[in-house]
């Protein structure tokens, strides 16, 4: 397959809360180009826990934090950042504040648009929350990466409404709880021209130690510009 290839890992982190050892072990063996990272630091001093996270697995910090609400971006230095920003979901009272994160980036001069998130727990948010992303993802043009943590599998409204127009895994892999998993709730997607040459849910005993999350891999094929 002709193209520049690109591996791109998403990954709910749970707050760095599990073994962090396992996690910088699991994620430097996987070695991707783009990290989508869920639950991201993203209140006191977390620029600094960004950059730290970021030192620890080799990478740095392409966008994301405080200002999309624990969504980040990461990469290697394989990738050039052109330009990074941000989306805030309007705030439902009581409910947890959440976001998007998006970033132009580009390999060997082949092009992309990658942007995670991390939609409510609650049903009945997580619709709106979904059309709202959308809305933003429709107005991307050319290549372009969708990864999340869409809390519910892909019978789900907010699934399907995400992945409308793009493609993913059409295998059912579960990616939570890590310990035991049994749901999918974690996707990643693409349009414009890449293609998925291979996707993955790691599931050794690393990952099971580093999260409550199983991390998504897909080594992708970006349309060479």
């Amino acid at each position: 397959m002709s193209g520049v290839p690109l591996r791109v890992v998403s990954y709910n982190v749970h707050g760095l809360r599990d073994d962090r050892a396992a996690l910088i072990g699991l994620v430097r063996g996987l070695a991707p180009d783009v990290l989508v990272v869920q639950e991201a630091p993203r209140r006191f001093r977390w620029r600094q826990k960004c950059a730290t996270l970021a030192a620890d697995l080799g990478m740095v910090v392409a966008a994301g934090g405080l200002p999309s609400l624990g969504n980040l971006l990461l990469v290697s230095l394989r990738v050039a950042i052109r330009r990074e920003w941000c989306l805030r979901y309007p705030l439902t009272p009581g409910r947890h504040m959440r976001g998007a994160v998006f970033a132009e980036g580009a390999v060997r001069g082949a092009r992309f648009t990658v942007s995670g998130s991390h939609l409510a727990t609650d049903p009945a948010e997580r619709p709106a929350q979904a059309a709202f992303w959308k809305d933003e993802l429709d107005r991307i043009e050319g290549p372009v990466i969708v990864a999340a943590d869409l809390n519910e599998g892909p019978g789900g409204s907010g699934w399907r409404m995400v992945e409308d127009g793009l493609t993913g895994s059409a295998e059912d892999l579960p990616t939570y709880p890590a310990s035991l998993p049994q749901r999918r709730i974690d996707g990643l997607f693409v349009g414009g021209g890449v293609a998925i040459e291979r996707y993955e849910i790691i599931s050794t005993d690393r990952a099971r130690l580093a999260s409550d999350h199983l991390p998504v891999v897909a080594d992708l094929i970006l349309p060479s510009s």
